[in-house]
């Protein structure tokens, strides 16, 4: 079986990001489901499963929605079946399905990537195309931020930059090291660092008194 230009260009974008591959066809519960391609994630996306469908060649029936549809339910029947926490992904590669697809978007998550210029390698023909097939599959790319000029005249610019800017010359330096550091990873971990870095002196100084 040939694998279309643009299914290639969406693999390789995933493995860009860690995606790994799954041998097609995947079989769960001891049935085999028939993908153009299937992928995990890992660390954090772990639980991730992105099966891909190819609907312009149109292999295993994947130019007929309600055969897609079908197959999807399947899937994911026998992955309750299994009691399997993965969250699924469907890409639909080509040309839109003209109907049953609709419904899909009860079983999984339902992605469509299509007129998505190529290159003769099979690669993004350009920056264009290559921010079309990052848009289409946002979802399951990493969170970026684009980095935005600081004036330090005015403060504005990044939220971090704007903070340091606002905090007075004698704050401490350990605690918003330890604040900045945790920005990374949420709110609740930046709470926590706070109350961590904030406790730590009363904590020192109760040292050796009764409880």
């Amino acid at each position: 079986m040939s694998v279309a230009p643009l299914v290639q260009a969406i693999q390789r974008r995933l493995h860009a990001v860690g995606y790994q591959d799954l041998s097609t066809p995947l079989k769960v519960a001891g049935v085999a489901f028939p993908f153009t391609g299937a992928m995990r994630g890992r660390d954090g996306r772990a639980l991730d499963l992105v099966l891909l469908v190819d609907t312009t060649t149109g292999d295993f029936g994947d130019r007929d929605g309600a055969r897609v549809r079908q197959r999807v339910e399947a899937l994911s029947r026998a992955l309750d079946v299994t009691a399997s926490r993965y969250v699924v992904t469907l890409i639909l590669a080509g040309a839109a399905l003209a109907e049953g697809v609709e419904t899909l978007s009860e079983t999984c998550r339902v992605l469509q990537v299509e007129n998505i210029a190529l290159g003769q390698a099979g690669e993004p023909a350009d920056e264009t195309a290559q921010r079309q097939l990052d848009d289409r599959i946002r979802v399951l790319l990493p969170l970026t931020l684009p980095l935005a000029p600081t004036d330090p005249a005015t403060g504005s610019g990044p939220a971090m930059d704007q903070l340091i800017l606002a905090l007075q010359e004698g704050t401490d330096k350990a605690f918003l090291e330890a604040i900045v550091e945790a920005s990374a990873t949420g709110e609740a971990a930046v709470t926590e660092a706070a109350a961590s870095a904030v406790g730590q002196p009363f904590a020192n100084s109760t040292e050796g008194e009764p409880s």
